[in-house]
């Protein structure tokens, strides 16, 4: 269950030193082949990180030999020295495992606007090369925690073929092709364009509808690897359908891994005109502070949600909405429902549909509640 269950990988995960705490914080990830084709999605935040910079250039030649990820540091706001230290990251990458530097992708996940302390994470680097292994996942996925709680990873089984995954985040999570940093990989033979097709698909209807606080980082990066070491070409549907499970299953984890949070919350939008104005509907919930408020305080207040519904230009009648919390409709026909007490908010999981009334089309955008604990958190999070 991890980014080398994949036949044809390494990782190693080991402390560099670039947290004060001396806690695991520089993962690699490499694809020892015979193919080395990938694809990737990135933030699209107009301030981006200077890996992300990097790396969507590495990503245009199709092809990655290996992933280098920090922990500890953004490297984000940094300057065109910023962008030299992950250039220089690169080269020595490439250099210790006889490779070239624009087939090796950078990650960085951390604070914005410090510079990296580049004697240790350079040094370090030797020392995660020297450690890869074939079991090396479940170090690599730990070493690019930062508030996470847990290690994320994921697997999904195809016919004749793995495909495995690791991912971080726990804040600034919310949609823009990517929203936190995944590593997904895959012994399946496939080019850069099977590869780039089905990562896209698979985070427009998973990563893309996470949104446990509104806030889009400026490093989000998801990747997808493939060493064709199964030597299967994968049914493309059936492809499809794994790298989109390991992508949820992931997507998943970070929702249950949020800062602070005591409830995962389930907005579901059905009847809707279209997919989009299902996914703007149940963004405009998932984005509600004050719904997110009631949810922490186990008080099913429909109203908030209908009034964060009705801020948006999606298609519907007033008078036909319906709300349902955990399966009581405490809203029918845009009035008072069934009665609110019988709605049990107890649980961590919550599930909200709205009913709009106007067609066929469904989304489910998850989120989380707004705790004392995630504003202690990000209130804390520079000092």
């Amino acid at each position: 269950m991890s980014v080398t269950s994949a036949k044809g990988f390494r990782a190693a995960g080991i402390a560099a030193g670039i947290k004060a705490s001396g806690n695991a914080d520089l993962a690699l990830v490499v694809n020892d082949g015979p193919h080395t084709a990938a694809a990737g999605v990135f933030t699209s935040n107009r301030v981006k990180a200077a890996p992300v910079v990097w790396s969507e250039q590495v990503l245009k030649g199709g092809a990655v030999k290996a992933v280098v990820l920090n922990s500890g540091g953004a490297n984000a706001c940094t300057g065109p020295a910023g962008f030299q230290d992950t250039h220089k990251t690169a080269e020595q990458t490439a250099e210790l495992l006889d490779a070239s530097a624009a087939e090796i992708a950078v990650c960085s996940t951390g604070l914005i606007g410090v510079r990296l302390p580049m004697d240790a994470l350079l040094s370090g680097l030797k020392t995660a090369a020297d450690a890869l292994a074939a079991d090396g996942g479940l170090a690599a996925a730990t070493a690019i925690m930062t508030t996470d709680t847990v290690a994320k990873t994921a697997q999904a089984q195809g016919t004749g073929y793995v495909v495995g995954g690791m991912a971080k985040g726990a804040g600034m999570l919310a949609p823009g092709l990517a929203t936190m940093l995944v590593v997904i990989t895959t012994d399946a033979v496939a080019d850069a364009a099977v590869l780039d097709t089905a990562l896209r698909d698979a985070t427009r209807v998973t990563f893309d509808r996470v949104d446990s606080d509104g806030c889009m980082s400026t490093n989000d990066t998801v990747l997808l690897l493939a060493s064709g070491a199964s030597e299967t070409v994968p049914d493309r549907a059936e492809f499809q359908a794994a790298v989109t499970s390991v992508c949820a299953d992931l997507a998943r984890q970070l929702v249950g891994d949020a800062e602070g949070a005591t409830k995962d919350i389930a907005v579901e939008v059905v009847r809707a005109a279209a997919e989009d104005q299902a996914v703007q509907v149940a963004r405009a919930v998932t984005r509600s502070n004050l719904f997110k408020c009631a949810m922490y305080g186990n008080d099913p207040n429909w109203g908030r949600v209908l009034s964060a519904v009705g801020t948006t230009d999606a298609e519907f009648e007033p008078d036909r909405l319906s709300v349902a919390i955990n399966g009581v409709w405490v809203c029918r026909d845009g009035g008072v429902g069934d009665d609110r007490g019988l709605v049990d908010l107890t649980g961590r999981e919550v599930k909200v549909t709205v009913d709009l009334a106007a067609g066929d089309a469904s989304a489910t955008v998850w989120t989380n509640d707004l705790t004392p604990g995630y504003v202690h958190e990000n209130s804390a999070y520079s000092s």
